[in-house]
């Protein structure tokens, strides 16, 4: 692997302040300053984080999640949840109607009768088949306002362990806390507010934030619309301002012949760009044909493509040269950019960064690279199953 030339700390400053100029008037919102940011890597880092924020909470609790289904650990959040809030304190849960549609009843219950206030997001039955196909992909943790979390995380028996074999996938959450933390909250409320009829009450206290930490963090908001989104200007941002290398890590990579091409030239103008996949273990096999539809395309152009093998690769992360990074909900699909709620945190911080580029070589030590002469030998029957799942590909 050719290595990333180090910028010195001139260069470094510079190249994050132009990046983020850039950012904050293409997209029109604003980064917050003095931001403290935890990775936490797979479930067995992630759920202790999470858990024990939402046990100690002391005023409110926010939690919005695409994916709750069932295992051990869907137990121990419905149980965390239901004694906060017979403790006095408020709590809101909001689901995805179609994403968190396994959730046990009886959890359901138990929460509701402790005083948890429920909410669905758009539950597949009300809907008119328009509105079914976008979602609530968003996960968002708020506790007393001061502390949150997102990334990638569904509660469900996936995503525990530490990614050692198939039953443990390979995923990175974030803790936040600092001014940013009000722009995950507005992810949270922005959503809540379609599904119920109070938006906040006397527990929500609004307080300012302390500046905790060093980080440079602006939050930006996928929301599903007709036309050109901001998830998708913050993605293209990334690339276009990439000089020296650009890495993606993405569970469903199916994006539209815009991105694919934006790929291709960033490949051609002399940066590195890798792109981590899941391998053998996925959940969306037409959504990994759909990509794997471009993979020509890319290794011609010089893109470097690798596929996770130990289990199914749940993380979206871009890391850009070292010193720029986004971490949050959004796939590099056409789903993401085009259907769903999401949520990413933009961060501008090397050290951050470069967290989650140790973990990015980590993955690559457990992944194959794909060779362009042996994928152009690849059987008919794969290139049949690339064709077929053509049709859907807008939807994937």
């Amino acid at each position: 692997m050719s290595p990333v030339r180090e910028a010195t700390p001139g260069d470094t400053e510079a190249r994050k302040q132009r990046l983020r100029r850039r950012l904050e008037r293409l997209i029109g919102v604003a980064a917050t300053e003095g931001n403290e940011l935890v990775r936490l890597r797979n479930g067995d880092e992630i759920f202790p984080a999470m858990l024990g924020a939402i046990r100690s909470a002391q005023h409110t609790i926010d939690l919005m999640t695409f994916v709750y289904w069932r295992g051990r650990i869907a137990h121990d959040f419905a149980d965390a949840l239901a004694e906060r809030a017979r403790a006095g304190v408020r709590v809101r849960l909001l689901l995805d109607g179609f994403g968190a549609k396994e959730i046990e009843g009886h959890l359901l219950d138990l929460m509701k009768d402790a005083g948890v206030q429920v909410a669905w997001f758009r539950k597949p039955v009300w809907l008119s088949p328009f509105k079914q196909n976008h979602r609530c992909h968003r996960k968002a943790l708020i506790v007393d306002e001061h502390t949150a979390y997102t990334g990638g995380v569904g509660i469900a028996e996936e995503w525990c362990g530490d990614a050692r074999g198939p039953g443990e996938w390979r995923d990175t959450h974030v803790q936040v806390r600092g001014p940013a933390v009000d722009g995950v909250a507005a992810a949270f409320a922005q959503n809540w507010a379609e599904c119920h009829d109070e938006l906040f009450d006397d527990r929500d206290l609004f307080t300012e934030h302390e500046q905790t930490g060093s980080s440079v963090v602006q939050v930006v908001r996928g929301s599903a619309s007709i036309g050109w989104q901001d998830m998708q200007t913050l993605i293209r941002v990334m690339l276009t301002s990439a000089e020296e290398r650009f890495r993606l890590a993405t569970a469903y990579f199916a994006p539209d012949t815009y991105f694919i091409d934006l790929l291709c030239e960033t490949a051609r103008r002399g940066v590195r760009v890798e792109i981590l996949l899941p391998g053998p273990h996925t959940d969306q096999r037409a959504c990994q044909l759909a990509g794997q539809h471009h993979y020509t395309r890319l290794l011609q152009a010089g893109v470097h493509i690798r596929q996770y093998q130990p289990t199914m690769m749940h993380a979206k992360i871009i890391t850009v040269d070292s010193v720029a990074s986004l971490i949050g909900s959004t796939n590099f699909n056409r789903r993401s950019m085009d259907h769903d709620e999401e949520v990413m945190l933009a961060v501008l911080d090397e050290e951050f960064t470069a967290a989650l580029d140790r973990d990015y070589d980590a993955d690559l030590e457990n992944s194959t690279e794909m060779d362009l002469s042996r994928w152009r030998r690849r059987a008919v029957l794969q290139r049949v199953k690339e064709a077929a799942v053509t049709p859907f590909r807008r939807f994937l």
